[in-house]
């Protein structure tokens, strides 16, 4: 089945976001539906300036996932 799609797949990573690969509708805080497609990094420190997407500010303030235990 050359044109069946593959499911979406979602990778944490070590104190850095969540990666996204694979096609799939998000709705934001609005509603607004986007479809991401291909590889999508997504925030979790919660200090992205451009949420939900990363920016790459985890590595400037030292984000640490280990602190969540």
């Amino acid at each position: 089945m050359e044109n069946e799609e593959k499911s979406p797949t979602l990778t944490v990573l070590h104190n850095g976001p969540y990666i996204v690969e694979g096609k799939l509708k998000m709705v934001d805080k609005d509603g607004k539906e986007v479809i991401l497609e291909g590889k999508t990094a997504l925030c979790r420190c919660g200090h992205s300036h451009h949420k939900p997407y990363c920016d790459g500010t985890h590595v400037k303030i030292h984000f640490d996932d280990t602190a969540d235990l």
